[in-house]
């Protein structure tokens, strides 16, 4: 038996206003190609199938095109788990047709334990693979509020909740486990030592860097994560494992490798762990450095010969802001660039303890709008700020009204 774990897909991202439409399109083609070449006979989806709990029409049509066209491949089973990016309500929405098909929905834990645990069986109706379908574990999956705990105290609650939810399927899979049937877990969460990236948002489980290797049950004879999108072990243990994302969201991730793992289970035993490269089809790159540096990097440049032209990010140290900085630019971008992503940052001289208590009691006796005009001046030099200030005056004034 032959399964393949990818997870992090974040259909309808986009980077700033850009969307991401024709590389994850791309990607799902590949996968569908993927499976059918690789004669994969289970999916597991980690999390985080969108980027939104209210996933746009072209995102929803997406999804639900790749699971039609799953069918028409060898693929005989489809295991999706929600993640924190992922509604409930929206993947769980038509799990009872999906279901008829094959493709086993667990948008959040269900209130029936037992829901989570998917047995899979052959054409002769045997049971060859067990898969615990753990989704992303919120507040009130794991623990329950105290008031007035520390921060420390809640760590440790949420650790031990996990540990709980895990290991209460212990005595559920046991007979499996003696019968030499193989049992897979799921999970979306950030464990120790966890390599991230800039596109994975802050979540209360993704706090838990000291969440290890050995929170999970000996008895999973592989465990399939989501959430972070770099692909990777855990803890240097092969069987518990990120797939990471299958396009790069972000800038941070410009050099990442991206894969699936596909895993081969030979008599009940797990043979071989297969990290399959997912071809990209655009690149992100990131530049930083002054703006002789920069505009030596672009002149630099080599057409990485993707699909799609490439993205670049530049991050200019700055003393000061470049008011002309996309035009001096602009006349460096090649045929295979299209977009620029420019962030200007202001280079910060060393400040003393004496400063910053200076600069505390100042604000004090200032207005929000001098304050605000401050800010400008720091940030983008003297200058007529004028329209910006009634702008800003004109917010104030929204505000003040709304509080009322």
């Amino acid at each position: 038996m032959k399964i393949l774990h990818t997870a992090d897909w974040h259909l309808g991202k986009r980077l700033e206003q850009y969307e991401r439409t024709e590389e994850h399109q791309d990607y799902l083609d590949w996968l569908i190609t993927t499976l059918e070449e690789q004669c994969i006979d289970v999916l597991i989806i980690a999390g985080d199938i969108f980027d939104s709990g209210s996933p746009s029409n072209t995102a929803l049509e997406q999804y639900y095109s790749f699971l039609r066209k799953v069918k028409d491949t060898c693929c005989r089973e489809v295991i999706i788990i929600g993640g924190n990016h992922d509604s409930i309500s929206t993947l769980n929405a038509p799990k009872v047709l999906l279901k008829y098909f094959n493709v086993h929905i667990v948008g959040g834990v269900p209130d029936d334990f037992t829901e989570q645990i998917i047995p899979i069986s052959n054409a002769k109706g045997e049971i060859e693979l067990v898969v615990c379908a753990v989704p992303f574990l919120r507040d009130k999956d794991i623990r329950l509020s105290i008031a007035g705990e520390t921060s420390d105290e809640r760590e440790a609650r949420i650790k031990q909740g996990i540990y709980d939810h895990y290991n209460q399927f212990i005595s559920h899979i046991e007979e499996y486990k003696k019968a030499g049937i193989p049992v897979l877990a799921t999970g979306h969460l950030f464990a120790a030592g966890s390599s991230t990236s800039d596109s994975e948002k802050e979540i209360h489980v993704g706090n838990l860097g000291q969440v290890s290797g050995d929170l999970f049950p000996r008895e999973f004879d592989y465990i399939a994560l989501g959430h972070i999108h770099r692909p990777q072990m855990v803890n240097k243990l092969s069987h518990i494992r990120y797939s990471g994302s299958p396009i790069p969201l972000s800038f941070s991730e410009s050099d990442n490798k991206k894969q699936v793992i596909i895993l081969e289970f030979v008599k009940g035993e797990l043979k071989t762990i297969q990290e399959y490269e997912v071809p990209g089809t655009r690149k992100l790159i990131r530049l930083k450095g002054d703006l002789d540096t920069i505009k030596t990097k672009l002149e630099k440049l080599k057409d990485p010969k993707y699909t799609y032209p490439a993205w670049i990010e530049i991050q200019l140290e700055t003393d000061a802001f470049v008011h002309d900085l996309e035009e001096q630019l602009s006349g460096l971008k090649k045929d295979f660039m299209e977009l620029f992503f420019i962030r200007q940052i202001k280079k910060r001289p060393a400040e003393t303890l004496e400063l910053h208590t200076d600069e505390a009691m100042e604000l004090a006796d200032l207005t929000p709008k001098e304050v605000f005009l401050k800010r400008c001046e720091a940030e983008y030099g003297e200058a007529d700020y004028s329209e910006l200030i009634r702008t800003y005056e004109e917010v104030l004034e929204i505000m003040t009204q709304k509080e009322d």
